[in-house]
């Protein structure tokens, strides 16, 4: 697998995981986009200090503490990212996404969550609104359930608490 590809942990082979069956933790799964690898040494003053797996271990840990099964990828290739979010289709409840430079240009990337049709949370570390006007087309914003800026490193732990909610939400509509 070439690198780009790695993920820093694996999904259940079965979606019993993600579907919450027999009581296991269900999987969010949580995509960085391009340059998202170079956090931490890229333009501090912008995207702050903190490194892309210091980002992934807080997240891991914090859904420990939900009861959430996190698996984190991380690719500079569009291609790559869509085939991730393919391969989430019956095995993830939920999508975080930080589509980063690909947010504003991706079809291929909405297309692939449209098709896989799971709840998704965008994520950005900067107020993309504060920024280059370029910065200011999602092609994403349309199809997920909302979108969190600006508040750096955080802003991945606030995506994983409202997809704690999405299934909860989703949980309380299928047994209704």
């Amino acid at each position: 697998m070439p690198p780009e590809m790695a993920t820093t942990s694996k999904a259940g082979a079965d979606g019993a995981a993600a579907n919450g069956g027999s009581g296991g933790p269900v999987a969010v799964l949580v995509i960085h986009g391009p340059n998202l690898n170079l956090l931490g040494q890229r333009e501090p003053e912008i995207y702050g200090r903190t490194r892309l797996g210091d980002i992934d271990r807080a997240l891991k840990q914090l859904g420990r503490e939900l009861g959430l099964k996190v698996e984190t990828f991380q690719s500079n290739s569009e291609g790559a990212i869509v085939d991730r979010i393919q391969r989430a289709r019956g095995r993830a409840r939920v999508l975080v996404i930080n589509p980063a430079a690909y947010t504003h240009t991706s079809v291929a990337i909405r297309d692939a969550i449209t098709a896989c049709d799971l709840p998704t949370v965008e994520v950005h570390l900067s107020n993309v609104y504060a920024r280059e006007a370029f910065r200011h087309h999602s092609t994403i914003a349309g199809i997920v359930v909302g979108r969190i800026m600006g508040f750096g490193a955080e802003g991945y732990l606030l995506a994983l608490r409202a997809a704690k909610r999405l299934i909860e939400t989703q949980r309380a509509a299928a047994g209704a």
